[in-house]
């Protein structure tokens, strides 16, 4: 816990300038960008180069299992917890490995290419999403640990805002290198961008020591000691409840997730709108809606937030009534894009400050990558059953079953309105 003084100079309006002025906030911004750019790499991106080479469809979806190290890095968090590395401190020594790691990664990706040696590229991709999820870990981990709770609103925002723009360097800059000049210009590109994360890595300072010795506990005990913590801190039932609320949060936003691709294509939407669109137009909303949240928790209480985030996500997926209704119209995606990707931006602000504030400083790392892995779980799994969902009705039904999946993550925050802390 922090002290009351350096608490209350980040509270209310007066306080989010000067919280979004800090040092570390621009930190964080750079460390966002480097968190956000291997993502698509392993993912939309890639799968667009396999095909675009002529890797079969099915290769591809085997392919995408390498992003799922995303979803597990809570399983080698406590490691990055327990053993600090002999060089730079103990976040920013982790931080630095993994961000060589990806520049090699992404490197080696470029110059052999799925054409030269197709085993040997996804294995690239297997280390580039390992690098990644470790190089996320550890961000989180400083984030937490690097500035007092009440600027943690401004440090997301900024963290966002970063890994925002990497998406759309990953994302269309990407795919426009691969057009006008190649696949392998492309990602040694993307891979000489991480040198702007390094950079920030090594210029910036390293968090204080926290008081629990993490470096004389034995190697299960760095396994067990978090998760035992949370539990023994908030008590078995509450601690259960505060993970499943945090799995449901984004439920509405990840049931559509994966058909949202499909979804544009049946609407009558060429490549291009969805690439103008959804990949520019819709990430600089994102953004907007990310400082939006920054600013809306810096000010106000985080519980009401929570309530207004969680109904925002869900209410946005209505919007895309108006596309299924108006299909091939450019004013109804630029409406939707824009209710989708402002809600998401705000909402995930809010997210991230809920589970900064319930997250032990002594277990940073490994209670905050679990959080984060089941905030995107249960999307991994519903998302893949949503095809079905939509074959055996239709788009439109399918939106407004997202927009009720709302309704267990209300009831579950009505319970835990009492219970959880109003700072």
């Amino acid at each position: 816990m922090t002290s009351a003084a350096p608490s209350q100079q980040y509270k209310g309006w007066r306080g989010i300038r000067r919280a979004f002025a800090t040092p570390s906030a621009f930190t964080m911004l750079c460390l966002g960008f480097g968190s956000g750019l291997p993502f698509l790499l392993v993912g939309g991106t890639l799968s667009t180069w396999l095909r675009d080479v002529g890797v079969g469809l099915s290769v591809i979806g085997l392919v995408s299992y390498a992003s799922f190290f995303y979803v597990l890095k809570f399983l080698w968090a406590p490691l990055i917890d327990r053993y600090p590395l002999p060089f730079l401190g103990r976040r920013r020594g982790w931080l630095v490995l993994s961000q060589i790691l990806l520049i090699a990664s992404l490197s080696g990706m470029a110059l052999i290419g799925p054409d030269g040696s197709l085993a040997l590229f996804v294995a690239l991709a297997c280390i580039t999403a390992f690098a990644g999820a470790t190089q996320d870990t550890v961000v989180d981990a400083y984030r937490i640990e690097i500035a007092p709770v009440d600027s943690q609103a401004a440090l997301a925002a900024t963290y966002i805002f970063g890994y925002r723009l990497a998406l759309i360097v990953s994302g269309a800059m990407a795919l426009y290198l691969a057009e006008l000049l190649s696949w392998k210009d492309a990602y040694l590109t993307m891979a000489a961008c991480v040198l702007l994360p390094f950079t920030a890595a090594l210029l910036s300072r390293e968090p204080e020591a926290q008081a629990l010795a993490v470096r004389e506990i034995r190697i299960a005990d760095a396994f067990i000691q978090p998760f035992r913590e949370f539990f023994s801190r908030n008590g078995v039932w509450l601690a259960l409840a505060l993970l499943a609320f945090v799995g449901l949060f984004k439920l509405p936003d990840q049931m559509i997730g994966v058909l949202a691709g499909p979804f544009y294509l049946d609407s009558g939407y060429t490549k291009a709108d969805i690439a103008t669109v959804s990949k520019l137009y819709g990430v600089w909303i994102g953004i907007l809606g990310a400082f939006l949240g920054g600013v809306c928790t810096a000010a106000f209480n985080l519980r009401p937030m929570l309530v207004v985030a969680a109904i925002v996500v869900a209410l946005s997926n209505i919007s895309f009534l108006l596309m299924a209704n108006n299909p091939g119209q450019t004013w109804a995606f630029i409406a939707a894009i824009s209710a989708d990707n402002l809600s998401q931006g705000f909402a995930g602000v809010i997210l991230v400050a809920f589970m900064s504030s319930i997250t032990n400083r002594h277990f940073t790392a490994t209670q905050y990558a679990l959080l984060a892995s089941l905030a995107n779980l249960p999307g991994k799994f519903i998302g893949g059953l949503s095809g079905y969902m939509v074959e055996a009705t239709s788009y439109s039904y399918f939106f407004v079953l997202s927009t009720l999946s709302v309704v267990p993550t209300l009831l579950l925050l009505a319970w835990l309105w009492k219970r959880i802390q109003r700072e």
